[in-house]
């Protein structure tokens, strides 16, 4: 049968492990590309995965490898390293049977590297480790204790490779031939297939990726889409190489791509089911865990025109980004918008990257946020949004989500380490465990809050890039919130609020009063600039007018000329300052999301 000779497998490990280079020298092994083609990652076809050197996006590609006489069909899924994209890790891992893990000799096992694999083994994949960058001189020995403390693996169980120079990949396709068992699934059964992934082409519609679990898909057949009910046709099937390559027919445990006509995004659904129109499936493939927003923040067209455009990228995006999330909101200062949910920062940025790279749309960036629980006296709420935030007396406790902190550091930081994630509110768990490597991993429970923004920047300060970690969602847990609202000329400008904790909430009205001092550019009118806390105002600076010497013709004569010209000045900033509108330029939004970090 077909379905004896497919192994559908995923790479995953830590950041700039190797992942993409191994990918390279795989598919040229296989011959899908030419021997050491043009360009490194290749299956990295964003420009902003080349420019960073990381994986974004998961990548699905088809390879076929002979072994003994054989030829085996191998569906590969590249995934990112950086912890803003595990969702898509955990979506590449729900379409395979085994795992490539990879480890860098010279760094060691890392905290995402762990991560990763326990998403492997709770879906019962097959591992395979992998030691990488064996050719470098500053190799550690002690990896491989790591490894087999880490797989519960024998030494020899361990593939030693350079990705590349191209050392040990003959051996790597080999032992996925052997060691990771084909899928399982019926062929005579109704046809039931998940969708792993999906985008949006703006000539043929909707492109979704799926695995077949049972049954198959043939070309013209019409399918329902289950979560949804809708009936379209598959105008065209095919597998996925570096190009598409268009089929009659998809077999039962292959990977492969879909064009049905779709335009409207919302139709299809990451970890949905493809099933027969006319014979189809009784129930659905069990959907994997949705990934739900950590981080919050509202994004604005700069030029409100592009408001309906800004919409339409957004959808296309989330057809090929499951994680992020909008809802549409408004403000007096910066007009019609969004307000959206982000896995972390580095999600955020790219998101934004992606929206003037890929759309052509800038836009201006609130302060982000985590989400908060609200309780009142017959109620409670979700916020995450400053400006949801309800008065103070209303409020009987609010919570704030704490997350796993894991750190994988060397034996001379951890004093540093622990530091700063006391100062970060962080409380540490456990003991502390020492790795063959004079390693050591440390575990705290921290709020969301202290992470997202210059936790990982300064850790990486700190331990000299050394340190790495991970963190998974905990619980919700009672805090002590303020609300910061900002006040430009006497008016409430709730994109620049914020919420902190009490701790904190006194030095960041000051830092904020200051630095907006500096990025609004003055008026022909005094400016004061105003921060509250809980309603009462704590900071102010005023920037001063911009004045034009109306006495500067006044040459001699009698005092009360020159009186009269500046007294008359006067009221007209007076009443100018009444009927003037403050501008804040888009800069002044950007740069102040900087604030926090200082």
């Amino acid at each position: 049968m077909i379905i004896d000779y497919i192994r559908n497998f995923c790479i995953i490990a830590h950041i700039d492990h190797g992942k993409s280079t191994l990918a390279d020298r795989l598919l040229e092994l296989t011959k899908t590309v030419s021997e050491y083609g043009n360009k490194d990652q290749l299956l990295d076809d964003m420009d902003l995965e080349r420019e960073r050197g990381i994986t974004i996006k998961s990548h699905a590609v088809q390879m076929e490898y002979r072994y003994k006489n054989q030829v085996y069909i191998l569906n590969l899924i590249d995934t990112p390293g950086h912890v803003d994209f595990s969702n898509e890790v955990s979506r590449s891992i729900a379409a395979c049977e085994g795992a490539l893990l990879v480890v860098d000799c010279t760094k060691s096992v890392q905290a995402q590297t762990i991560s990763n694999l326990y998403l492997a083994l709770k879906k019962n994949l097959v591992i395979i480790p992998i030691l990488n960058k064996i050719d470098l001189p500053h190799s550690r020995s002690e990896c491989v204790e790591e490894i087999i403390e880490l797989v519960k693996c024998k030494s020899k169980d361990i593939i030693s490779v350079s990705a590349k120079n191209g050392l040990g990949i003959k051996e790597v396709l080999d032992q996925i031939v052997k060691r990771i068992p084909p899928p399982k699934g019926d062929p005579n059964a109704p046809l039931q297939a998940m969708i792993f992934d999906s985008l949006y082409n703006p000539f043929t519609g909707v492109l979704a990726y799926f695995r077949v679990k049972n049954g198959y898909i043939q070309k013209g057949q019409k399918l329902r889409f289950m979560s949804t009910g809708k009936i379209y046709c598959a105008y065209e099937i095919g597998t996925l190489k570096l190009k598409r390559i268009s089929k009659d027919r998809i077999e039962t445990g292959d990977v492969g791509y879909v064009v049905s006509g779709i335009k409207n995004t919302y139709e299809v659904k990451v970890g949905d089911t493809i099933t027969d129109a006319k014979y189809p499936a009784s129930k659905a493939i069990s959907r994997f865990e949705e990934v739900k927003p950590m981080v919050f923040s509202s994004v604005y067209p700069i030029n409100s025109d592009k408001y309906e455009e800004l919409r339409s990228s957004m959808e296309k995006l989330q057809l090929n980004d499951a994680a992020l999330t909008f809802s549409p909101e408004s403000s007096p200062a910066l007009g019609f918008g969004f307000h959206c949910g982000f896995l972390g920062l580095l999600h955020m940025e790219i998101v934004i990257a992606r929206l003037k790279r890929e759309y052509g749309i800038s836009v201006i960036i609130t302060i982000p946020n985590v989400s908060y629980r609200i309780f009142m006296k017959k109620k409670m709420i979700i916020v995450n949004h400053p400006s949801n935030f309800p008065e103070v007396e209303k409020i009987q406790r609010v919570e704030e989500p704490y997350v796993l902190v894991s750190i994988l550091t060397k034996e001379n930081f951890i004093g540093s380490i622990i530091s700063l994630c006391i100062g970060k509110r962080g409380k540490i768990i456990g003991n502390q465990d020492y790795l063959p490597s004079g390693r050591i991993k440390v575990t705290f429970e921290m709020p969301l809050s202290e992470i997202i923004f210059d936790f990982y920047d300064k850790l990486k300060t700190i331990s000299r890039g050394y340190a790495s970690f991970d963190y998974t969602f905990l619980d919700y847990r009672i805090s002590d919130l303020k609300k910061i609202t900002v006040l430009i000329n006497h008016q409430k400008v709730e994109s620049l609020s914020l919420l902190v904790h009490k701790n904190e909430a006194f030095f960041m009205a000051k830092k904020i009063c200051q630095e907006l001092s500096v990025l609004i550019p003055k008026h022909q009118f005094s400016i004061p600039i105003q921060v509250s806390i809980s309603g009462k105002i704590i900071a102010r600076e005023t920037i001063k007018a911009l004045r034009k010497n109306v006495t500067d013709k006044c040459y001699g004569g009698d005092v009360s000329r020159k009186r009269k010209l500046l007294e008359k000045q006067k009221k007209g900033k007076k009443k100018m300052r009444k009927i003037g509108k403050v501008e804040i330029p888009s800069s002044a939004f950007m740069t102040f999301l900087k604030v926090k970090n200082l």
